[in-house]
């Protein structure tokens, strides 16, 4: 089934409940009442306790920690629907768990950000939503329509209101610069854009080696689309400081801060670090130095345009 339903359906996963609830309030329709529980021996059971039938259903479901639960559950919540009649299933996945594994970096390596795209495309969904990948080609994983959101705007937006002068943007590295330059035309004046270049020896180390460009006595912002255990971008804002910069601010789309993050940011050299709300962040991690900025209007916007099938490209 693939057909634009007769109206707009929200189903909250668990890793997503509270930006669920703000796009619903936002298009302005309710969130569907649906329970998703685990069986005593930890396996996942979804409940639908209203009717989705030929209804345009949006399954709002982040794969991030606990990934494979969370992914498991996006799947089962999918065939439920698909085999409750709905009229069409979009996935809308603010952020997609196994992008980093988009291709083989040595031999013997799964490509597991495709296997994860078969999997939701095998399990029932017509269409999928998504914001920011990793790797821009897992777009191409898919087989089915794919919309991909943008979140620089939003991140523009706030430094655009704080007003600050003197600005710098920063890529943490090399393969961030075409998404730095695209951020940087996004702010108010002319900014220009710097480089880090850095060698990272193993998983989740870096080690800062050079930059390229110039930040003495400039406020630089520094632009990832994920922020993990933050030691890249912790390296990169005490180099920066190192290199001259005033203020160091860091923003990226998804907030995963995960291992020591908390602790390397609470005792780095920036000044502030706004995430967006793709992953729910626990309020242990809401520290003062965190922002965080919704992407609900966005992928409300996108929803409603999908719904009355019109062209979802002016959002990008």
């Amino acid at each position: 089934m693939n057909t634009s339903g007769s109206e707009i359906k929200i189903i909250a996963g668990n890793s997503s409940k509270e930006l669920a609830q703000k796009i619903a309030d936002y298009i302005g329709v309710s969130v569907l009442d649906c329970e998703v529980g685990t069986f005593s021996d930890g396996e996942i059971c979804v409940n639908m306790n209203e009717t989705v039938r030929g209804c345009d259903v949006f399954v709002v479901q982040s794969t991030n920690s606990p990934v494979n639960d969370n992914l498991m559950e996006l799947l089962i919540l999918i065939d439920a629907l698909k085999r409750a009649s709905a009229g069409r299933i979009t996935a809308v996945i603010p952020y997609y768990g196994y992008a980093r594994q988009d291709r083989k970096a040595k031999a013997r390596d799964p490509i597991t950000a495709k296997l994860v795209a078969n999997l939701i495309t095998a399990a029932g969904a017509d269409r999928v939503l998504t914001m920011d990948l990793h790797a821009a080609q897992i777009q191409g994983y898919f087989d089915i329509p794919l919309d991909h959101l943008l979140g620089g705007t939003i991140l523009a937006d706030y430094f655009n209101e704080k007003k600050i002068e003197d600005l710098v943007v920063v890529s943490p590295d090399l393969g961030s610069v075409t998404r730095s330059r695209k951020f940087a035309n996004t702010l108010n004046g002319e900014v220009p854009i710097a480089i880090i270049d850095k060698r990272r020896p193993k998983a989740n180390v870096c080690e800062v080696m050079n930059l390229i460009g110039d930040v003495k006595g400039k406020n630089v912002i520094l632009l990832d689309d994920m922020i993990d255990t933050a030691g890249t971008i912790v390296n990169a804002a005490n180099a920066l400081k190192e290199f001259g910069a005033k203020d160091v601010y860091a923003c990226c789309t998804h907030g995963v801060l995960s291992g020591p993050a908390i602790e390397r940011i609470s005792n780095s050299e920036i000044s502030e670090l706004i995430v967006l709300d793709t992953i729910q962040l626990p309020e242990e991690k809401r520290i003062d130095k965190i922002k965080i900025k919704t992407v609900a209007p966005l992928f409300g916007d996108a929803i409603r345009m999908i719904f009355s099938n019109e062209s979802v490209s002016k959002l990008f």
